[in-house]
């Protein structure tokens, strides 16, 4: 059961390999019912004359993040792979270009894993939420919430996500460099990875009073059991999901060691702080994961509604190479259209991924940034459709 859970539609950047995939959802589920194009305020209206991002909450209560996780969401996708973590190695590179236009404080949007965090941790968003269409992704997000929230520091977090135990003579100083290399040859065992296990769920039922769906623990166990299994040398294609194991891909440590193309490390776990704007966020509950097609009826739409009611502004949308399989499906005009009801300005950025070869990770996937305001104007329409970035075609 919980291995179709994960097979679920990822809208995430695969492949290097060039296996394909679908963001939107596609049989054995029917595709969902096409949002209506027609009544989409000009993209930018709302921010030109909104008083700021103030507006938005400084926290969440429990109660409040739970009912946006609920009713945003739709039903749970289906796709064969699991994507229990990103597969681009140069994500980074975008992030100098992206701080030079995008206001901090503002809207953070995104799909997938853990490459959300590093985007998140540069642009220091007021709120974020994580739009996917599978629910094993909203069951991932969980886990992490309550692992940001239980550990004390970067060793502590690293040591709780993969069950390993505290290497000793490690500190908040550490290099992120010297905590990997500890960690991978840090001890794990059965009685670890339950008590950590019993934690997380603890954190989510009983410290927050979460009511999780039915297979929602075994869904975040099953999570857990592949970060313990594997340790910081997992990759996008090690649970095996879609045929894909063995091929080339990053390893866990190989993305947050990686760094931007000047050399600057910018992973979400290369400073303490970066690692305090993730554990502040979800502290906050101010980091919300939706269960989401993007060109479904509610998740977007319902987030943009919630933005403008804050007087607030998406400053990122991160898609990976979502637009490359909703236009196979002919579902880019939806997905526009539905982009089109966020609040933005001239400020806000797409952040893509853009496969330049078909196998390993060299050259692999390559970001790139997108104005979104320029992009969704005429979507709907035939000349929102030329618009389409020739990559996702």
């Amino acid at each position: 059961m919980i291995r179709g859970r994960f097979a679920v539609a990822a809208c995430l950047s695969l492949l290097i390999a060039g296996v394909p995939a679908s963001c939107a959802k596609r049989t054995p589920p029917p595709a969902a019912a096409p949002a209506p194009p027609a009544a989409a305020p000009p993209a930018g209206a709302p921010a030109a004359t909104a008083p700021a991002d103030r507006a938005l909450p400084e926290r969440l209560n429990d109660q409040e993040f739970w009912t946006l996780v609920t009713d945003f969401s739709e039903p749970n996708g289906y796709f064969r792979s699991d994507n229990l973590l990103s597969n681009e190695i140069w994500l980074q590179y975008v992030i100098p270009e992206l701080l030079s236009v995008a206001q901090p404080g503002r809207v953070y949007m995104g799909v997938g894993p853990e490459q959300n965090f590093t985007y998140i941790a540069a642009l220091k968003p007021s709120i974020a939420f994580i739009v996917d269409v599978r629910r094993g992704n909203l069951d991932l997000h969980l886990m992490y919430k309550a692992l940001f929230e239980l550990s004390s520091d970067r060793v502590d977090f690293v040591s709780r996500l993969f069950a390993r135990k505290r290497p000793e003579g490690l500190t908040a100083a550490s290099s992120v460099q010297e905590i990997f290399n500890a960690i991978a040859n840090a001890e794990t065992n059965e009685t670890l990875f339950a008590t950590n296990l019993k934690a997380i769920l603890d954190n989510l039922t009983k410290t927050h009073g979460f009511v999780l769906a039915t297979d929602d623990p075994e869904g975040i166990e099953y999570v857990y059991r592949q970060f313990q299994t594997y340790g910081p040398a997992l990759t996008y294609w090690m649970s095996g999901r879609g045929g894909g194991f063995g091929r080339n891909s990053p390893s866990y440590a190989d993305l947050m060691l990686s760094t931007d193309e000047a050399g600057q490390a910018r992973s979400y776990l290369a400073s303490e702080e970066n690692f305090a704007v993730l554990k502040t966020l979800e502290s906050r509950n101010l980091l919300v994961p939706v269960v989401g097609n993007f060109a479904g009826p509610t998740a977007i739409r319902a987030v943009g509604t919630f933005l403008k009611e804050h007087h607030s502004t998406v400053a990122a949308f991160y898609l990976s190479n979502v637009e490359q399989y909703l236009n196979m499906d002919g579902l880019w005009a939806t997905f526009c259209a539905n982009v089109a009801t966020l609040p933005l300005d001239d400020s806000s950025r797409f952040i893509r991924s853009i496969r330049q070869g078909q196998y390993g990770y060299g050259p692999g996937l390559q970001s790139t940034l997108g104005v979104m305001v320029d992009e969704v104007k005429d979507c709907g329409s035939s000349a929102g459709m030329t618009m389409l970035p020739v990559h996702a075609r």
